[in-house]
């Protein structure tokens, strides 16, 4: 009975239904993308290319448990492997030939970075060659490589390594047919390990089994063979190759995680406001329901039944728009440089389970929601020729909204008293979203509230329709807030989530310009010999230089319990004018001593770990190599945007390079900043692949990568947004069309199409101002924590535009979703608009 019932109100009442269609189709899209987005980080395929002829794959340890914890971290660089592990891994029975691999990275004038390999991996992909294998002196560059340097078989290529060295080699052949992105070439064997930038290792071991051995006990002979080694088959095999997918995959999962569970919360919100205003203007109708028997539970679940039926369809419709949604946010990541271009996307069935589990939440709940209030009207309304004042107020309702306002309190306080830095903007989400159901639970209280704080300036501003337009929104409070809540949202998701990365941004930005007193800096694709910091100094514009290089440790013994699994960024810098290129204060000791096992610590590190000068402290390096090392100075650091200072002689063997990555150069006394970049640029004109920069173009380069990687939040975050924003239009035209029998009895005592436009303007913009308000506050629950922590002031980084443009767009949905339904409910004659209850939209 009840499931005929919900099927013949949708038939009749398609306007209502469409926006709780919309409200719960573009949830579940949402919701589903983000869940490939997981799936996709989770599963972490990168399908191997070079490598495709080994079926097994043997690379150095990959991850980190530090400890005490429970997770593991992951090392930021590639460890490599004995040069002998290449002939252990070929003893295990099985195995048919185990290559080991060289690769770094060289330049080539006119075409930059390359990467590099012996001659031997070739066969792994495998490519077809136009010449012959290279000798000793002699290259082989791929089809591409080759056609961007113009070079022909028997030419010579020149080619810089090991960071400014640059010898000429014969190009012997050309590598055809290979499906590798990076421009590749291949250099003899002797060559390649004479050039790599760790003697006596290989980057990793690539293994072809003999025909019929059995992969998975082979790969159980080699796990025994080389101990402490990462072994790896199938897609896991590209990761080799492409290390930054297995770091980027992390923040992938954190990213949808959180999206999609801020996504399932506006999903109740616009899905019970939207049902909440379909269910009002049914008010008489459900009344007389109950006149003629019905009870409450039977109407509660005639409008939840009619919710779920629309479910159906928005499901139907969320599993094949879904997946585009989730290719496109995948696709923006890559733009971002957040996920590798590599990684393959996959959403399978896996995540439209959680999306439909979040859709039936979000319709029965918001069902509930939206319909309690209405199905609890008394028969004798039925009767009543005018609406009655709804009754909003109850216990349970006034609890759960303190609760909620509670919860964002101790959000905020704990942001800004316990957390520190960057991770403390992990809060902000969750406080938003508490904020906002606070105020949302205690909406019509909230919405009386503000319009009798802006009654007295709208009446002065507005005359007789303003007046009138306070009136509806005082008398309407439960339906003003119903259409303000939406409009909350937006403002507090837009502002909350826009403002926080713009704050993010600024101070990732100041601390890193903070930390170099350089004026110029050169740099190298391919990284920079360190004997050419001691060639800058000798001339005359440059008054100091050091090489540097930064990398990512952790600290072991004693561990700092504060750490996250990102772990302790290291800069590596040349003691030999360390104080005057870097732009760290000390506060004990001197950068002079940082030669070797030495280490200058953060102060509020040294302080958590109890450690200060003298003291020896055990880091656990970028490649898993563990090094005791002498504190010889403090620095001073905010805490959550510490560094830690070593020698550069320590921590670039532990990079992937292995080599320093820049020089930092300071101009000599009297010398301007043009003279010395001057000088530079000649130093570097003889030496290919060396760049020069000056400090602001240093700057501006990393935040554009900040900007860069902060897009792809800002799209999630637009999404939501739009979301949120049609649901606006949803709420205020159900809303708006409900309203058809006021307006045409406000029209029988005289009042004229023009006022009541007037009037509907003025409202509409006050529910706007309402909508606003409280959005900024929620808004501001999170952001104001975050700017104490982080940067001990109250107002967060960004523009104001930014604000001015977020109440533009609030108050141009709100009058685009008014305007046109007011106009469309004018247009019947007001003698049979008030001798009927109002037609659906």
């Amino acid at each position: 009975m009840i499931g005929k019932l919900a099927r013949r109100s949708l038939r009749h009442r398609t306007g209502g239904f469409l926006a709780t269609f919309l409200a719960l189709a573009l949830g579940a899209t949402l919701v589903m993308a983000c869940g490939g987005l997981m799936e996709t980080a989770i599963r972490d395929n990168v399908p191997p290319q070079r490598l495709a002829g080994a079926q097994i794959v043997v690379t150095g340890e990959r991850t980190y448990r530090q400890p005490g914890e429970k997770h593991e971290a992951v090392l930021p660089e590639r460890a490599g492997l004995p040069a002998g592990a290449a002939e252990e891994a070929a003893r295990v029975p099985g195995v048919r030939r185990a290559v080991g691999e060289h690769t770094f990275d060289v330049v080539l004038p006119g075409t930059g970075k390359a990467e590099a390999h012996g001659w031997e991996s070739a066969a792994l992909t495998p490519y077809g060659l136009d010449g012959r294998a290279p000798s000793r002196g002699e290259v082989v560059l791929d089809e591409g490589l080759a056609a961007r340097t113009g070079k022909r078989v028997g030419e010579t290529v020149r080619i810089t390594a090991q960071g400014g060295r640059t010898a000429a080699y014969r190009l012997s052949g050309i590598a055809r047919g290979g499906r590798v992105p990076r421009p590749t070439l291949f250099l003899a064997t002797a060559d390649a390990a004479r050039l790599a930038p760790r003697p006596g290792t290989v980057a990793d071991v690539a293994v072809v089994l003999e025909p019929g051995a059995d992969r998975d006990t082979v790969r159980e002979g080699i796990r025994k063979a080389l101990e402490g080694r990462t072994v790896l088959t199938g897609d896991d095999r590209g990761t080799v190759e492409h290390p930054e997918a297995v770091r980027g995959a992390g923040d992938i999962i954190a990213l949808s995680g959180a999206f999609g569970g801020l996504t399932v919360g506006v999903s109740v919100f616009v899905v019970a406001g939207t049902v909440g205003l379909c269910a009002r203007r049914r008010r008489r109708e459900l009344a007389l329901l109950r006149a003629v028997g019905a009870g409450k539970g039977m109407l509660r679940r005639l409008i939840v039944g009619e919710t779920l039926l629309v479910a159906v369809l928005a499901g139907a419709v969320a599993w094949f728009t879904g997946p585009l949604v989730g290719r496109r946010l995948f696709d923006a990541l890559v733009d971002s440089g957040m996920a590798a271009e590599t990684l393959e996307f996959r959403q399978g069935w896996i995540p439209a389970m959680p999306a439909y589990g979040a859709l039936l939440l979000t319709a029965v709940g918001g069902g509930l929601l939206g319909a309690r209030a209405t199905t609890t009207a008394r028969p004798v309304e039925a009767l009543a020729g005018a609406a009655v004042q709804e009754r909003w107020w109850t216990p349970l309702r006034l609890l759960l909204g303190l609760l909620f306002l509670a919860g964002a309190t101790a959000l905020g306080l704990v942001t800004a008293l316990v957390l520190r830095g960057p991770v403390a903007a992990s809060t902000a989400g969750p406080t938003v979203m508490c904020a906002a159901a606070g105020l949302a639970l205690l909406g019509p209280w909230c919405a009386r509230a503000v319009t009798a704080l802006l009654s007295w300036p709208v009446r002065l501003l507005t005359g007789p329709s303003g007046g009138l337009a306070v009136l509806n929104c005082r008398a309407g409070a439960v339906r003003t807030a119903a259409v303000a809540t939406p409009v909350m949202l937006v403002t507090a998701l837009a502002t909350g989530m826009i403002y926080l990365q713009t704050s993010t941004a600024a101070l990732t930005g100041k601390a890193f310009t903070g930390s170099l007193r350089a004026d110029a800096v050169l740099t190298s694709p391919a990284g920079v010999d360190p004997a050419l910091a001691a060639a800058v100094r000798r001339l005359p514009e440059a008054g100091a230089a050091s090489p540097s290089v930064t990398s990512t440790g952790f600290t072991e013994s004693p561990h700092d319990g504060a750490e996250s699994k990102r772990g302790l960024p290291l800069v590596g810098i040349g003691a030999e004018d360390a104080e005057r290129t870097a732009g760290d204060e000390v506060t004990a000791g001197s950068l002079a001593a940082l030669r070797g096992d030495a280490v200058a610590l953060p102060e509020p590190l040294a302080r958590r770990i109890h450690r200060g000068v003298g003291d020896t402290v055990r880091l656990r390096l970028g490649d898993g190599a563990a090094a005791d090392v002498r504190v010889v100075a403090l620095v001073a650091a905010r805490e959550g945007y510490e560094h830690a200072l070593t020698s550069v002689e320590l921590l670039a063997p532990h990079t992937t390079p292995g080599l320093p990555a820049r020089i930092l150069v300071r101009a000599a006394d009297g010398t301007g900043r043009d003279r010395l970049m001057a000088a530079l640029t000649r130093f570097a004109a003889g030496r290919p692949g060396l760049e020069v920069l000056d400090r602001d173009a240093v700057a501006a380069g990393r935040a554009a990568d900040t900007r860069t990687q902060a897009w792809a939040s800002y799209l999630i975050v637009g999404m939501l947004v739009v979301f949120t924003a049609l649901s606006v239009v949803n709420s205020t035209a159900v809303a708006v069309g409900g309203r058809r029998r006021e307006f045409a009895l406000q029209r029988l005592a005289g009042a004229t199409k023009g006022q009541l436009l007037r009037m509907m303007t003025v409202e509409g913009a006050l529910v706007a101002v309402v909508g606003v308000v409280l959005g900024t506050l929620a808004a501001a629950a999170a952001l104001v924590p975050f700017a104490l922590s982080a940067s001990d002031r109250v107002l967060p980084y960004g523009p104001v535009t930014v604000y001015l443009a977020v109440v533009a767009g609030a108050l141009a949905v709100t009058l685009g979703a008014t305007l046109p339904p007011t106009w469309a409910a004018l247009r019947a004659r007001p003698v049979e608009a008030a001798g009927g209850p109002s037609a659906d939209l």
